[in-house]
């Protein structure tokens, strides 16, 4: 098996921290040295941004099933996964559109964003004080500061394509009475979101390799091309993510059965990565790791436990890739058939075999583990623990931003745009196609049409079982149309506010006029 250098340091600070990696050899995981707040550039605010890392990959918006439930459950694909019991309350909630504003899982998601919210205006508040006062900013405190702009903007990205409007709170909180505000309009949020991530889009292409893993300018400038595309922007979407391409920084030389490796872990795909470790214990905790793997991980017993078993695939996944796409089989963990490059590891009583059409899986609510989520049988025995803490939640990947880029070239049209459009979806094809040149034949229409066609095509099959497939589908106006026979109507683009935010409120609050009593 190839091997990767995991340099790993820690930046201890007062309460968070996050890792930092480069290549090694896959076991060679061992801290290797502390950092402590005297140690690094940019001082205090150092030790709050570095903070926002840590909220970022929480449970409850990246990594655990409120956030599994808002990003993967209401696309087609997706199911709730575990038992059918399991939280069965939620499969009308997210799986057939019946939304409920009382829903147990709207408020951590909500709490959780606007947690990171609060905690990076307390930074740009003291920073803004601090510059009033005559502090002159160094470079490493100035980044520190674009820093808590990305992550600002990055929140309300979250919150505004998942309620709509929702309050505007830019400004630090010194009472929860401060924070209970109207709800502000859309385009008032997006605003914010641009400002943020135009500021944050200063942070350097590169990193040194002590600080893998903090946002750059490509990050930055990625997921401004995703709130462009949002908003059917797309002049400013291919301007932003042809400006991600022309850094030059990233490629798609990392063969596509690798990036969800642990071995893929910052590679050359990677824009935007969260780093994650497990203590060496026996077991493994999660301390500066995430539940990411455990909660999607294989329901059952002995070597096949490996988790909880939420977020699965629907059969119906099984039609959506060409015939012979490599992708399908990186993309899904069949039961009772063998995985490259492992055995079987789901239980044997699971489905039938894997290439049949399936209705439902026997006890599940769902039909196929996700295999982008799955922990190496390696480093399971090194830490002691099936639950995979260590594993690196992918946010942002290049071919994700080839894909902007390719979109919104055949959107804006003409023969010029067409064909830079026709280069970049080939580009993806390719990576996925590898030595095999009879599968994934080149697209060659120029018809506007058939190639728009072709390349929500291609980001339906590249980035299944990730973040935005819903999102997708309603930006892109098809999500009715596809989601339609599950229960999906217009007003379903958005979730109703938390009763629990609302009621809070007393009636400052007001609840999206789609689920208004």
């Amino acid at each position: 098996m190839k091997t990767f250098i995991r340099n790993i340091r820690f930046w201890v600070v007062a309460f968070a921290a996050i890792v930092a990696a480069s290549c090694s050899d896959l076991l060679d995981q061992r801290p290797q040295g502390q950092w402590t707040i005297d140690d690094v550039e940019g001082g205090a605010y150092f030790s709050q941004v570095m903070a926002l890392y840590t909220k970022a990959r929480h449970y409850n918006i990246t990594a655990g099933i409120p956030a599994f439930a808002i990003h993967y459950y209401r696309s087609e694909d997706s199911r709730k996964g575990s038992t059918t019991t399991d939280g069965a309350e939620h499969v009308p909630m997210y799986e057939n559109f019946q939304y409920s504003a009382g829903n147990s899982l709207l408020d951590p998601y909500w709490t959780t964003n606007y947690e990171i919210i609060h905690a990076a205006n307390t930074v740009l508040d003291q920073m803004k004080k601090d510059e009033e006062a005559g502090a002159q900013f160094d470079e490493a405190e100035l980044q520190c500061r674009m820093e808590a702009h990305f992550f600002r903007g990055w929140c309300y990205f979250n919150l505004v394509r998942a309620f709509g409007e929702v309050p505007l709170i830019d400004f630090a909180i010194t009472n929860s009475e401060e924070a209970n505000i109207p709800k502000s309009s859309v385009d008032e949020i997006y605003r914010l979101i641009d400002a943020d991530l135009t500021e944050a889009e200063g942070l350097p292409r590169k990193w040194e390799s002590r600080y893998v893993g903090r946002i750059t300018y490509g990050a930055a400038r990625s997921l401004h091309a995703k709130a462009y595309a949002q908003r059917s922007m797309w002049s400013q979407m291919y301007q932003a993510a042809t400006d991600v391409i022309n850094t030059k920084v990233y490629n798609l030389d990392t063969p596509f059965d690798v990036i969800f490796r642990e071995e893929g872990e910052n590679c050359s795909e990677s824009v935007w990565e969260l780093q994650c470790m497990a203590t060496i214990a026996q077991p493994a905790t999660n301390d500066l790791g995430s539940q990411f793997c455990q909660v999607q991980g294989c329901r059952g017993s002995g070597t096949s436990n490996l988790g909880w078993g939420w977020h699965m695939a629907d059969a119906s996944i099984l039609d959506v890739f060409e015939e012979g796409d490599p992708r399908r089989d990186e993309t899904l963990l069949y039961f009772s058939t063998p995985s490259k490059p492992w055995p079987s590891i789901a239980p044997a009583n699971g489905n039938a075999p894997f290439n049949e059409k399936l209705e439902s899986q026997d006890g599940l609510d769902g039909d196929f583990y996700n295999k982008k989520a799955y922990c190496s049988p390696e480093l399971r025995t090194y830490y002691g623990s099936n639950d995979g803490f260590w594993y690196n939640i992918r946010m942002i990947r290049y071919s994700d931003v080839v894909l902007m880029a390719a979109e919104a070239a055949c959107e804006l049209g003409g023969e010029a745009m067409i064909n830079e459009a026709l280069d970049y979806l080939e580009q993806v094809r390719a990576r996925a196609r590898g030595t095999n040149s009879s599968v994934l034949p080149k697209v060659t229409t120029t018809d506007q049409d058939e190639l728009r066609d072709a390349i929500h095509h291609e980001r339906h099959v590249e980035l299944a079982l990730e973040f935005d497939r819903f999102y997708d589908l309603v930006r892109w106006n098809e999500a009715v149309e596809v989601l339609g026979k599950l229960g999906y109507t217009d007003k379903n683009r958005y979730l109703p506010l938390p009763q629990t935010e609302i009621d809070a409120s007393n009636g400052v609050l007001v609840q999206n006029p789609d689920y208004a009593n």
